[in-house]
């Protein structure tokens, strides 16, 4: 296991990059604890593979240098960084047992043969494939090839990190779940280093202790799952994380309150003066639809289940609220309050952090 630290690290496909829009990576320092469990989460193009690809060392950055403790393994060929993988298409030897291929990554290191036939059959369990062991990989489903995929990638207990690709992507969807638990549940028995690439939000959430939002080739915000939702450091992590994200209001800071257009909000805190495009973010949980507050107008009602969305318009801009189980759907005449303490605030996209005066948030 390792910590694993990004200096200074940039990288660009192109060969004379000339500015910040030629970088498939925006220029990054971060450090990952030792035996922390990360999820890479962002939408298709946003640079979270080509990321993992450089911690594993199938690219070298164009700038900057990756650490494994205190070796810099910037030059250091895959072979070199002990390391696992799990691809997003599951990588098996079909003339092999499953038994074979879950035990391959031991033998090919010359580890004892009890150890190796102990360590299978814990891996078999975990995977659910304890009762196939013995069977070829040819032939079996894409689901149970990525089991093994899995189960290969975490049955060494002496490597740095493992490296997961979107690895349930072919996964039934009754067993992504169980899958998810499973992961969480060896991280916390083993403590690797865990690094998982997703663009599903529930997958980063519920695998990871932090996780690490990118947007456009940079990392908008790392944090715990609590934090990404109470606080968004960026407009994109509040939109990309909640379902439906968060609402974002153009409008007019000054002091403690927001106007727009024309309609006063309080805020929960006091704010410095703001420039460029200001913005306020309110989660839909934190939205209540009543007949007192400030006016909308609303187009539609979803029922989800649980609860209903309620989709409006707040001075001509879309605003969503949660409807609790139970509650009358709102008439021609709704309005809806903001829970002041849970309101954010952004200028040009990122959050602004309340003054040391009047803080209340």
């Amino acid at each position: 296991m390792s910590r694993i630290t990004l200096s200074n690290l940039a990288h660009s496909y192109l060969a004379n990059p000339k500015g910040d829009d030629d970088f498939a990576l925006k220029e990054m320092d971060h450090v990952w604890d030792d035996g922390g469990a990360y999820a890479l989460l962002g939408a298709s193009g946003c640079g979270k593979t080509t990321l993992l690809n450089i911690i594993s060392g199938l690219v070298r950055p164009s700038q900057g240098r990756v650490l494994f403790g205190d070796r810099d393994v910037t030059d250091a060929a895959t072979t070199e960084r002990n390391i696992a993988q799990v691809f997003q298409f599951p990588v098996v030897y079909d003339t092999m047992t499953v038994r074979e291929n879950l035990a391959f990554p031991l033998r090919n290191r010359g580890m004892d043969a009890g150890y190796i036939a102990k360590r299978v059959n814990q891996i078999a369990q975990m995977i659910g494939m304890e009762d196939i062991l013995s069977k070829k990989a040819r032939g079996l489903t894409a689901d149970a090839k990525q089991k093994i995929s899995l189960g290969r990638g975490m049955v060494r207990e002496d490597v740095n990190a493992i490296l997961f690709d979107e690895p349930l992507t072919v996964i039934d969807p009754h067993m992504k779940w169980e899958l998810r638990t499973q992961l969480k549940s060896l991280h916390r028995e083993f403590g690797h280093t865990m690094i998982y690439v997703t663009h599903d939000q529930t997958e980063a959430l519920t695998f990871a202790d932090k996780v690490v939002v990118m947007h456009e080739g940079r990392v908008v915000q790392m944090g715990t799952p609590e934090e990404l939702f109470e606080t968004p450091a960026h407009t994109f992590v509040g939109y990309f994380i909640g379902s439906p994200g968060m609402n974002l209001l153009d409008a007019e800071i000054s002091g403690s309150e927001a106007r727009l257009q024309g309609v006063s909000v309080e805020l929960g805190a006091v704010y410095g003066p703001t420039s460029g495009r200001t913005q306020i973010g309110i989660r839909p949980e934190y939205v209540t639809v009543s007949d007192e507050g400030l006016p909308v107008t609303v187009k539609r009602v979803e029922d989800v289940g649980r609860h209903r969305i309620v989709r409006a318009e707040l001075g001509g801009q879309p605003l969503n609220a949660i409807l609790p189980e139970g509650m009358a759907v709102p008439g021609d005449n709704a309005r809806v309050a903001f829970a002041p303490a849970k309101i954010n605030v952004y200028a040009n996209d990122w959050r602004v952090a309340p003054s040391d005066i009047g803080r209340g948030a």
